[in-house]
């Protein structure tokens, strides 16, 4: 390909983005794959709570750094997204860095909500979104988290926070919808590869042939 390849990953928390971003990635030959929840934990390096409260919390918690302008709104959701914006600053950068060298990168994360990134002119783009519609589906994850984790990633607190992560699941898959990202249901590992790459392969000749001036050109 003439241009790197940018594919990003989102999703509600819990939904397998990771998985699949590593597996993607090998069967792409991409080596440099990371995570938006990373760029959030570099950003609390570099800015205060008081500076910047959202980006001290889980995604699921960040509702606890707003204050709701009425009784009717969200706070989970205005948390959420108030993170989401001050986390994109620093997907900003990391992308641009990879245009700058050239290099094809693997992005997954929470905070990759349609119609909030910024245009990555000069790569080829694929971005998609992963959700589960079933609640005790969804459950099992944070299950298996929790052992691949070693129980760093402890299995009650996502489950006690469950409601949540779904309501911010729910906002992301609307506004997919809206902005026309695909949305895949990931129950199956394997089943949700194959239709991603076929989303990467198919998007990435579609612009090979535009960039070549059409079929024979």
């Amino acid at each position: 390909m003439d241009l790197p390849l940018i594919v990003l990953i989102g999703g509600g928390t819990g939904t397998g983005k990771s998985s699949v971003a590593t597996e993607l990635a090998y069967r792409l030959g991409i080596t440099r794959v990371t995570s938006t929840d990373f760029i959030r934990q570099t950003m609390r390096a570099f800015f205060s709570k008081e500076f910047m409260p959202s980006i001290h919390y889980s995604s699921f918690e960040a509702g606890e750094a707003v204050r709701p302008p009425d009784d009717e709104s969200d706070p989970r959701l205005l948390g959420f997204l108030e993170q989401t914006r001050n986390v994109l600053v620093g997907v900003r950068a990391v992308v641009e860095r990879a245009l700058q060298e050239g290099f094809s990168m693997v992005l997954e994360g929470v905070h990759l909500v349609p119609g909030m990134l910024p245009a990555i002119p000069g790569a080829v783009v694929v971005h998609f979104v992963l959700a589960i519609d079933s609640e005790e589906e969804h459950a099992t994850h944070f299950f298996v988290r929790d052992f691949a984790s070693d129980g760093l990633r402890p299995v009650d607190r996502y489950l006690e926070a469950l409601p949540d992560i779904r309501v911010i699941q729910d906002a992301i898959v609307e506004r997919a919808g809206r902005f026309d990202v695909p949305v895949f249901q990931n129950e199956e590992l394997q089943r949700t590869i194959a239709t991603v790459m076929e989303l990467v392969l198919t998007s990435t000749e579609r612009l090979e042939v535009v960039a070549h001036g059409g079929p024979g050109g």
